[in-house]
């Protein structure tokens, strides 16, 4: 038997969340039925949800996961935020860095180095 497929977790029609309303065993075919909530972890995409295994394994080392998926620092925070908005704890993220902001105010001459990297590291 091949093995089951992830539940979808948006309408493909109106991309609203599904409700899951039958469980079904399936060694002795008892059924439950009702209105049951999928969790957060249901809403990650398939490259979110193998982000967060890596970050798993990895023990949350950003350097370890820099190494392994062969990306940078800010991309590694930046994929990390992702995953955080994705589960609905944008709002104990507090205000997202303009990196790009920052940089354009760096070379502008507006910031120096030492401002740049605290606001990029979300210091300030």
């Amino acid at each position: 038997m091949p093995a089951p497929k992830p539940a979808p977790s948006t309408c493909p029609v109106c991309r609203s969340e599904l409700h899951v309303h039958r469980l079904q065993c399936a060694s002795c075919g008892t059924v439950l039925e009702g209105q049951f909530e999928l969790n957060e972890f249901s809403r990650l995409s398939a490259d979110q949800m193998d982000f967060l295994r890596l970050f798993l394994k990895a023990r949350g080392n950003a350097k370890e996961l820099e190494r392994i998926l062969g990306i940078s620092y800010p991309t590694v925070r930046a994929r990390y935020d992702e995953l955080l908005r994705a589960l609905g704890y944008e709002a104990e993220l507090g205000p997202l860095v303009d990196q790009e902001g920052v940089l354009a105010r760096l070379a502008a001459g507006e910031l120096t180095v030492d401002q740049a990297e605290r606001l990029l590291r979300g210091e300030e």
